[in-house]
């Protein structure tokens, strides 16, 4: 809508006074932001025109709105249905709006419930959400569906065709793309040609694949059952080739999710990494990557160092006396100088993937005294070493919980986050669900605090980056990849899916101690045109759209 024409044009919000990151890198400008009908009509100087509602912003930041490529709000991992809920709290996505996401693509880690692509989006559009959400489909649960319950093996030609028949029917509903989880059951057993038969299948319909990659580090293998597999243990360059040679095969966009270095002895490994990226890139390959910008994982917040088969009677050959005291299998380990032995060489392994004992902390234990010590602290404060204060806390501490305590380890090097942080690919995602207080402690700070952590500590305290590029890597980057054609950017004729924010005010304050806190300096947040967030109130807004691949949306 032209501000100049004749005929005279009232909108529904006028934003006056913004400081405008438009999201696509460049620096902030001036101007006031008109919207109707849920659409950006016009951008410029609006101080002669009429709004229902005129806010002024005298000099706030305004961005598009945040895009989540990698979330958890809807779908079967979630501790709740998320977006799918009945409770219309959970389906309002407070802790989501509250840092300024706007949309979510859900369905990731190869995970989908099981129900077809098309009743899912019925069911989000008929509760109504808070957020615009997109919907993969998972590899593992279509591995699940043609395998069954035989899936400890490569499948078959027929199986691989079920599969590409299910993910077929799923990109034609309006799925975004293929999710996998392949360092999980039952993908961890499948090859490179099973995944490329299926992201085949997604390439006709400009479909995207977002892989949760066999490895982060060197995975400990340790923690499977002995019937695993005869290869070893994948590494992090493994799982970034084979995630390049997937989009290289097909032609698809890839993305390598979550991406990290994970653990002491592979700290630095980003840079070959990014390497690997670049090089891929650079010889025509789509390939991209999303990190949370924090240097704990959701896993190292239930931190078990002791291994698998350590606290298995049956993979002992014991009878079992139940699930409730994990010491009986560890005391018979104990006992056997060879099983000794081979536990404490696990344990020194998994002590450094978790980043070592000075970065596992403990949150639950019943001696209160050791809530948030290390577990090197305590080592030392009882003189012994740390692999044994290991076993000490499943022997003397919660006997019914695997490790005996809660424990989260930080097992990432802030070089790694900033190294990723700084690539042009790479955009921010959560990895992060729909959550309320009454979840619990047990919640990673992401959840709350992720997209203002990206600006705040990343941008504004360390400058390792712009604040423009954090903007970028939050809109307009995640839209380009998941093919979003009218979202990601402030412009004329773009949905309004905007956040005002304080630039000297904006911070994530979610702790690992106080997860359940709202991240500050979000002033509005509007979805399709709609304050969701005003004033620094959540508006209880169920303003979301269900968000279908290859559309004008």
């Amino acid at each position: 809508m032209n501000a100049n024409a004749q005929e005279r044009f009232e909108y529904d919000y006028i934003l006056t006074d913004a400081r405008i990151y438009d999201g696509s890198g460049n620096p902030w400008y001036k101007a006031d932001v008109g919207i109707t009908d849920g659409v950006i009509q016009h951008i410029g100087k609006l101080d002669a025109e009429t709004g229902k509602e005129v806010i002024a912003l005298n000099g706030l930041y305004l961005s598009p709105g945040f895009i989540d490529i990698h979330s958890h709000s809807y779908g079967p991992l979630a501790i709740n249905d998320g977006l799918a809920s009945e409770d219309q709290r959970r389906r309002e996505a407070p802790n989501l709006v509250s840092q300024g996401i706007t949309t979510v693509f859900a369905n990731q880690d190869g995970r989908s419930p099981d129900q077809p692509i098309k009743e899912q989006l019925n069911n989000l559009s008929a509760k109504g959400i808070g957020v615009n959400a997109g919907l993969m489909i998972g590899h593992n649960y279509v591995r699940a569906k043609a395998l069954g319950d035989d899936y400890q093996r490569l499948s078959t030609a027929a199986e691989i065709q079920q599969m590409q028949e299910r993910v077929t029917q799923a990109m034609q509903e309006g799925a975004f793309g293929l999710s996998s989880g392949l360092e999980y059951v039952p993908g961890r057993w499948s090859n490179t040609n099973e995944v490329v038969a299926l992201v085949q299948m997604i390439a006709p319909y400009g479909g995207v694949y977002i892989a949760h990659q066999r490895s982060e580090a060197k995975t400990p293998m340790l923690w499977l059952p002995s019937d695993n597999t005869e290869l070893p243990p994948p590494t992090l360059l493994d799982a970034i080739e084979e995630t390049i040679e997937i989009g290289e095969r097909t032609g698809a966009t890839v993305v390598a999710s979550h991406l990290k270095s994970r653990g002491a002895n592979y700290w630095g490994g980003s840079k070959a990494a990014i390497s690997l990226i670049q090089q891929a890139r650079d010889r025509g390959v789509s390939i991209y990557a999303d990190q949370y910008p924090y240097n704990t994982s959701g896993s190292d917040g239930n931190t078990r160092l002791i291994p698998y088969w350590a606290l298995n009677a049956e993979e002992l050959g014991l009878e079992s006396e139940g699930p409730d005291d994990y010491t009986q299998p560890l005391i018979f380990v104990l006992q056997d100088s060879a099983l000794r032995k081979q536990l404490y060489t696990d344990i020194k392994h998994s002590l450094a993937y978790r980043g070592g004992g000075e970065r596992i902390i403990v949150f639950e234990y019943p001696d209160s005294t050791y809530i948030g010590k290390s577990i090197a602290h305590l080592a030392d404060q009882h003189g012994i070493t740390i692999p044994e204060m290991v076993v000490k806390f499943q022997m003397e501490g919660f006997k019914n919980r695997a490790g005996g305590a809660r424990l989260r380890s930080f097992s990432m090097h802030e070089d790694d986050l900033n190294a990723i942080a700084k690539t042009d690919w790479t955009a921010t995602s959560t990895d992060g669900m729909i959550t309320l207080p009454e979840d619990g402690p047990n919640i990673h700070a992401r959840y709350y605090g992720t997209f203002p952590r990206k600006i705040y500590k990343y941008a504004i305290t360390n400058q390792t980056i712009s604040i423009a590029h954090a903007i970028r890597s939050s809109t307009s980057l995640p839209a380009q990849i998941m093919g979003l054609k009218k979202r990601g950017l402030v412009q004329e004729g773009y949905y309004a899916d905007l956040v005002v924010f304080d630039k000297d005010q904006i911070r994530d304050r979610s702790t690992f101690f106080e997860p359940h806190q709202h991240s500050s300096g979000i002033h509005f947040v509007f979805v399709n045109g709609v304050p969701v967030m005003k004033n620094q109130e959540h508006t209880h807004a169920l303003a979301g759209k269900v968000l279908k691949a290859n559309t004008s949306e």
